[in-house]
């Protein structure tokens, strides 16, 4: 019964909502943040715009938005930056990903078009890895109509080699989040691919003709409640050729979801990578990877499902980190809105409980969350939580309500003891200022220590949010590099023991919402010059451990080479 009113009672509507209210916020802290965050894009030659449908959106497909990368896509040591392009139903804008090399001096080129990343169209996520593990790294984007594999060719640009590398699908499908991840652990990346729902512009119903297409009592264009289930894929990798063994490994199973955040990691602790699937108002899913070739889908058993009331919600992106320094990996999740984000702390074998309202994240609920980061913005050895935002409905800017179409970031400053504080309106105009966001991907692009935010904005030039930290703390920054392994290290945990501290962390493809961070994994360290182990389980579960490690550089981590 319970579920049954979440899906078609109180909340019939297009998107799942609880009419979750503001909560107080705790009593202030005392103490300042010291990091203020400035938006440099137009400065640093991030200037064109991305493009993501109409104002005023027919059809829901304008309004979900692309994700950002940061990865260094030409070796040089410094991330380059990359947003997903879309599309607009009278094409007016429309191109194809946007690809920015990092010049070094804090600018950036645009060599999108010398690169060869020229496929145009309703662009989504963007998931990257070294599939045949040659030293460069390669991107895999997903469309409304056909993803494409880029393989990069090392001499700054890439091809396509969808059909090539077996991954070309007949017909028009609808590609979320995707990941590539081990999941067999044979040493190169496989690929995971979520399928938002089935989109055919002929049979979608017209604005407020059901209960599914309205918000507020407003009309607005329908979905995703309403609109027909669609499968997930998985394909193994067979030395560079992909091979489709969804139905195979229970991956293409219909679970009635609408399926988009993706986690590929191992969440449940036993050495191998599981899927986590944030879904648009239905319950979310988690594969369990049973190790042979299989998965079984738990989120029910392990408390990733639905709200801590059993009700579906409108989960959109993910972040895994280990808020509280227990080891453990734990996950957010951001919503849509009238409701709360998700603090999923990781209890080990008894599951997944979600903190949120205990850690104080209940103080904004009038937000549309996007992507959501785990990142140590002050170096104080707590990962901090950061929530890109923005509307779907341009509609709710005449209506009585504290929801607008355009939004500012949110910023909350992990306190310790599970705690977090609200410093949006104190973390400097890069995170008020108001967009209409949706990717998001966090990385130190000019290799100062400190992490910096690409924010993909809509129809708007990304936003480039360098980090001015004003602590002295000291950092580590992890570069991994597998040998048996993949080489990209997707999949591998590092654990740093610093200060009577034990800090950890996890090398993911994709994130946040259909986005990439910087795959060399940061740690703030406080007040400590070094670490005094820095140990690196990698993905096929060998477990190495380099000691001594001085602070305040990007050390490098090869697979085999501890001594």
């Amino acid at each position: 019964m319970l579920l049954a009113l979440s899906a078609f009672g109180l909340n019939a509507q297009g998107m799942a909502a609880r009419g979750a209210s503001s909560l107080p916020k705790p009593k202030p802290s005392g103490r300042a943040f010291p990091v203020q965050f400035a938006d440099i894009a137009a400065r640093a030659g991030l200037t064109s715009p991305v493009i993501s449908g109409s104002l005023k959106s027919r059809y829901i497909v304008e309004s979900m938005g692309t994700g950002a990368a940061f990865l260094d896509y030409d070796n040089d040591g410094w991330l380059d930056a990359l947003l997903v392009n879309g599309s607009r139903f009278d094409g007016i804008g429309a191109s194809g990903p946007l690809l920015y090399r990092n010049k070094g001096n804090g600018t950036f080129e645009n060599v999108s078009r010398p690169a060869g990343l020229t496929r145009a169209g309703w662009g989504q996520s963007v998931t990257a890895a070294d599939y045949d593990n040659d030293g460069f790294t390669d991107l895999f984007i997903t469309f409304w109509g056909e993803n494409v594999l880029y393989r990069n060719t090392g001499k700054g640009g890439f091809i396509d080699m969808t059909a090539g590398a077996g991954l070309a699908r007949p017909g028009k499908h609808w590609g979320s989040g995707a990941s590539f991840f081990d999941y067999d652990r044979d040493g190169d990346v496989d690929l995971f691919v979520a399928n938002y729902l089935t989109l055919d512009l002929a049979r979608i119903p017209l604005a407020g003709t059901s209960a599914n297409c309205a918000w507020l009592g407003v009309p607005v264009f329908c979905g995703p409640r309403g609109l027909p289930y669609a499968s997930n894929r998985l394909y193994r990798n067979d030395g560079g050729k992909f091979i489709d063994v969804s139905l195979k490994s229970g991956i293409g199973a219909p679970l009635n979801t609408y399926a988009l955040g993706v986690l590929a990691a191992d969440m449940d602790g036993d050495s191998w990578p599981d899927l986590y699937i944030a879904s648009d108002s239905t319950r979310s899913l988690f594969y369990h990877n049973n190790t042979d070739g299989t998965f079984s889908e738990r989120a029910v058993y392990m408390g990733l499902a639905y709200d801590e009331s059993g009700m579906e919600q409108a989960g959109m992106g993910l972040a895994l980190g280990d808020y509280d320094g227990d080891g453990r990996l734990d996950i957010a999740k951001t919503n849509f809105a009238d409701d709360y984000p998700n603090l999923y702390r990781n209890g080990g074998k008894s599951g997944y409980t979600d903190r949120a309202l205990h850690a104080a994240l209940g103080v904004n609920p009038q937000y549309v969350l996007w992507g959501a980061i785990f990142a140590d913005f002050d170096n104080d050895s707590l990962p901090d939580l950061f929530f890109s935002a923005g509307h779907v409905f341009s509609e709710v800017d005449a209506l009585k309500t504290p929801q607008r179409y355009r939004n500012p970031r949110l910023l909350y400053w992990n306190l310790g003891g599970g705690k977090f504080e609200d410093v949006m309106q104190t973390s400097g105009p890069g995170i008020t200022a108001a967009h209409c966001s949706r990717g998001a991907a966090a990385g130190d692009f000019d290799n100062d220590g400190d992490i910096d935010l690409l924010v993909m904005n809509r129809n708007e030039p990304p936003s480039l949010l360098e980090n001015r930290n004003t602590s002295r703390n000291n950092w580590l920054s992890v570069r991994l590099e597998g040998t048996k392994s993949n080489r990209s290290a997707i999949g591998a945990v590092v654990r740093v023991d610093t200060g009577g501290r034990a800090l950890t962390d996890v090398v993911l493809s994709q994130s946040s919402y259909f986005s990439v961070n910087d795959s060399r994994v940061h740690f703030g360290l406080g007040n400590s010059d070094v670490a005094d182990a820095v140990s690196v389980t990698w993905p096929n579960g060998a477990v190495e451990t380099w000691r001594g490690v001085k602070a305040n550089q990007i050390f490098a981590a090869k697979e085999g080479t501890a001594k």
